[in-house]
């Protein structure tokens, strides 16, 4: 469904919407039982980049307490595998289903159809493998005057991948949570996400920080117009890969040679 369609540009959902963004997007237990309107999980997106930004901060508390007992190397992978942990790994079975569709034989229909089995393909398994490696081996690139800061944006940048990801194309499916995030998602919410991401980025960063969301913006864009264009659209597992990938690009980014003299 296209934004023009969408029925979330309210504010009153959002009290609920951040206790259910934290309850979706961590494995923290849930704050509101109950199941939650479209609204509500539209609202929730307004949220995604903060609990990135919690996320990220556990993970340099992580990092810290880490860091008189292991090697930087052996400290990424433990990182790599403490935010799966906190996460369900929710994100990286979308980038096993997703790969496994889009990067398949057949039709849009046919790919949709693939992301719905449980089963891991080949491509979805090198696919994910790839991912984890890059991220753990980004990580370690960091240099240590902005390891902190890229490990608290990181996660940030990646959530509102997503929310960009619903705001701009439509749904594939005719049914599933996604569609209910698409769908509950207002222009309201987006601002929300887009002020804290802004405001994130400029504060860890300045200037280099706001050309990073920029690379983030264009990123996340392409990927979605490709995997939109493999799949009629885009669905929960792309908006986890997406998330996946644009989180991995950014410490990619600040530990390239790139910011080598950045402050």
């Amino acid at each position: 469904m296209l934004a023009g369609a969408r029925t979330g540009n309210s504010v009153r959902a959002l009290p609920t919407g951040s206790l259910f963004a934290i309850q979706f997007l961590t494995i923290l237990p849930p704050l509101v039982r109950r199941t939650p309107t479209s609204q509500e999980l539209g609202a929730a997106g307004a949220f995604f980049p903060l609990v990135g930004l919690l996320l990220g901060l556990a993970l340099v508390g992580l990092d810290l307490l880490l860091g008189s007992q292991f090697q930087s190397n052996v400290r990424a992978a433990l990182l790599v595998v403490a935010l799966a942990v906190a996460t369900g790994a929710l994100h990286l079975d979308g980038v096993v289903d997703t790969f496994d569709g889009a990067f398949g034989g057949g039709d849009a229909a046919t790919r949709l159809e693939v992301m719905r089995d449980p089963r891991a393909g080949a491509f979805g398994v090198v696919g994910l493998v790839c991912l984890m490696l890059v991220k753990v081996a980004a990580l370690e690139a960091l240099p240590e005057h902005l390891r902190s800061t890229a490990i608290i944006i990181g996660p940030c940048l990646g959530r509102w991948a997503i929310v960009q990801a619903m705001w701009s194309f439509p749904y594939a499916r005719r049914d599933g949570l996604g569609r209910a995030f698409n769908e509950g998602l207002g222009w309201t919410h987006v601002a929300v996400a887009g002020l804290t991401v802004v405001a994130a980025a400029s504060f860890l960063l300045g200037v280099a920080g706001l050309g990073l969301l920029l690379a983030g913006v264009g990123g996340g864009w392409l990927a979605s117009r490709l995997l939109a264009s493999r799949l009629g659209g885009l669905t929960g597992d792309t908006y986890g890969s997406l998330c996946e990938l644009v989180e991995t690009g950014a410490w990619l980014v600040l530990g390239s040679r790139l910011l080598a003299g950045y402050p």
